[in-house]
């Protein structure tokens, strides 16, 4: 078994063994390396489950090109030059991406399972350099996370162009579709729905035109403050870009006063940070969490849609396996040929863990996470 993070001893023996069985044996990755270029002949590199190795040992290792170089030789799996790893390396993004696919698509829940529950977020790691640092220029890793087989079930490294999107991730008919404040996206929800599956999204007060039946505009805050029994569940609309109002049913609950006063702290710094004056209104709506859903009261209870949203904390921690468990960082170097391969070693190795990692712990309560 893999024990906590990957090193270059970790990389010997019982391990290694356990990584290729799980990649299909060294015949298939052989037959991959080849089909997408980063494995053509077997020269100084005697296969592609000896390249695999040594991509793996610089990825995750911290030694560098080399160190790593100088650790292959003195065990024996190959005598290479430092350059001659990084065209290595430069040649084996398409490859990476293709076992990421196929792991995913090995691990695909089967319809006979229930309904899938889809929690879709993104993390993303900085460039190297000081001008990306100073254009804030990052890879961004789209993901989902699939209940209840808490696994990762997809995967997409893009650059900062890329922003987040509510339909990136295909969509299983079917599915309930969760996601942050990011995703309020009212013409992405409609195209969500209109493929047969439903959604329950976090929302901000000011983050919709929110509507009533008949288009007119809706005073939110005024509709927070008329909550008195702390809770609500109702019919709203959400102004769209592409088509008609869109029709979504609004739950919101008041925060306890602790997990409130904290969220009216952050959004007083956030305004600090970003050099503006917080509104009253952000304030007052900050003792609010708000979200916006397509699940049908009769089928789902607002006890059920908080339970619901609740389980987002799930990719929460996929991520925390991925950044400490994992340490994934920004990739060393400029150029993209050698990052996005450095990122995907380990998108590619969390989803050859995430059989062996359990223990984890108990999702917090919606509130306190909010």
């Amino acid at each position: 078994m893999i024990q906590g993070g990957m090193t270059h001893e970790s990389l010997l023996n019982r391990d290694w063994e356990y990584i290729v069985k799980r990649l299909g044996g060294a015949q298939a990755l052989e037959q991959s390396a080849r089909d997408t270029g980063a494995f053509l002949q077997a020269r100084v590199v005697r296969c592609a489950v000896d390249l695999l190795r040594l991509i793996f040992a610089y990825c995750l290792g911290d030694c560098g090109f080399r160190l790593t170089t100088a650790w292959a030789t003195s065990m024996g799996l190959v005598d290479i030059s430092a350059p001659a790893l990084l065209y290595r390396l430069r040649q084996s993004g398409d490859w990476l991406s293709f076992l990421i696919d196929q792991l995913l698509n090995s691990a695909a829940p089967k319809a006979s399972r229930g309904r899938l529950i889809r929690i879709i977020d993104g993390t993303s790691v900085p460039k190297a350099g000081k001008k990306a640092k100073r254009e804030s220029n990052l890879w961004r890793v789209h993901s989902a996370f699939d209940l209840p087989g808490e696994r990762f079930s997809y995967f997409e490294l893009t650059d900062e162009k890329e922003g987040e999107t509510l339909d990136r991730i295909p969509i299983v008919k079917g599915e309930i579709r969760i996601g942050d404040r990011a995703y309020l996206q009212p013409d992405r929800i409609a195209g969500v729905l209109e493929a047969g599956a439903d959604v329950l999204v976090r929302g901000r007060w000011k983050g919709a035109r929110w509507r009533d039946k008949n288009g007119r505009p809706i005073d939110f805050l005024a509709m927070l403050r008329a909550a008195k029994s702390g809770r609500i569940d109702r019919p709203i609309f959400i102004e769209r870009k592409g088509g008609p109002n869109l029709a979504l049913r609004l739950v919101a609950l008041r925060k306890p006063e602790k997990a409130a006063a904290a969220a009216r702290r952050k959004a007083r710094r956030d305004a600090q940070r970003e050099g503006y004056q917080v509104s009253k209104g952000t304030l007052e709506a900050a003792d609010w969490v708000i979200m916006v859903t397509s699940l049908p009261p009769d089928a789902f209870s607002t006890e059920d849609i908080l339970d619901l949203y609740r389980l987002r904390w799930r990719i929460e921690l996929g991520f925390k396996r991925l950044k400490s468990l994992i340490g994934l960082k920004g990739p060393p170097g400029f150029d993209e040929r050698s990052a996005r391969p450095y990122v995907l070693v380990h998108l590619l190795i969390i989803l050859l863990l995430e059989p062996l990692v359990d223990g984890l712990e108990d999702s917090p309560p919606v509130l306190a996470a909010a």
